[in-house]
């Protein structure tokens, strides 16, 4: 068997779906995929979206766009907490998942912040219930991305502080000092959209070691990879492929936030061009062999 010439891990917000409308706002992006995938190109969506959202967001939209059983593709989702695969050949378009329960929050927390929601922040931001381990909370369409900023650290101090509380160690994820202890359990993550909380264990480069664990029960492993991300943290997923051996360069569609120094390339899309509309661009040059 012939080693497929390119992987794809691809986060989902940002390079896939549109941050601002949160779906796949792009036509040509689902036939990228498609067309990806028919030719064997492994593609694995590693995201911390939850699984309910890649049913709605992307699965639908590949599966109306003619995704073919047979295609190696796949969700790691909740960033390495939740995994599963994508075809028509499963009901509703994905199997059985997989959940790491060990990486969940306490429910009395997730009660918690369910409940500040609803007291405090109900104008701004939604409690994610879809969520199997993280738990997740995302601005409001409606809400213009400058007034949830606003308030966004405001949230986050109070979920560090709950968890507080509790006596669990909580770090943010731009914090890499560890406790005086080390025993960080949980962080928060603080995106341009959402807040995160979430295991310390987790994380993009847990889903591509999941990613390519998938991709070993179902044939060979890529000669190339590219990972795609929005942010500094999507990194990690192209940090663990080089540690583990791997070819690889990262592409980075809101490069903004500044690009680190690495020992892989890392790839940006000309003129500006960001989010989908970058990640529309590199899939099109892909599909063609580029």
């Amino acid at each position: 068997m012939t080693a497929p010439r390119l992987g794809l891990l691809l986060d989902v917000d940002g390079p896939i779906a549109s941050p601002v409308t949160r779906t796949i706002a792009i036509p040509s992006i689902v036939a990228d995929l498609v067309a990806l995938a028919a030719e064997g190109v492994p593609i694995v969506f590693n995201t911390g979206r939850s699984d309910a959202f890649i049913r709605q967001e992307v699965v639908g939209p590949l599966l109306d766009g003619g995704l073919a059983a047979g295609g190696r593709v796949h969700a790691v989702c909740e960033k390495g907490a939740v995994w599963c695969s994508i075809g028509p050949q499963y009901e509703g378009g994905m199997s059985d998942l997989a959940i790491a329960e060990d990486l969940a929050l306490p429910r009395d927390f997730a009660d918690e912040m369910r409940e500040l929601v609803r007291a405090e922040y109900a104008d701004l931001v939604f409690f994610d219930e879809t969520k199997h381990a993280m738990v997740s909370i995302e601005q409001l369409v409606e809400v213009p991305n400058a007034a949830y900023l606003a308030r966004q650290a405001e949230f986050d101090a109070k979920a560090m502080a709950a968890l507080e509380r509790r006596g669990l160690g909580v770090r943010r994820l731009d914090d890499v000092r560890p406790d005086a202890d080390g025993a960080v359990q949980w962080r928060v993550d603080p995106t341009i959209i959402s807040t995160d909380v979430e295991s310390d264990r987790s994380g993009k480069d847990m889903g591509a070691e999941r990613a390519l664990e998938l991709l070993a029960q179902d044939g060979e492993l890529p000669v190339t990879w590219r990972t795609v991300g929005d942010s500094r943290s999507d990194y990690a997923m192209a940090d663990w492929l080089h540690a583990n051996g791997h070819d690889v360069a990262h592409v980075d569609v809101r490069p903004a936030d500044g690009v680190p120094a690495t020992p892989y390339p890392v790839l940006t899309a000309p003129d500006g061009v960001i989010h989908d509309e970058a990640g529309a661009r590199f899939l099109a040059d892909w599909r063609r062999g580029a």
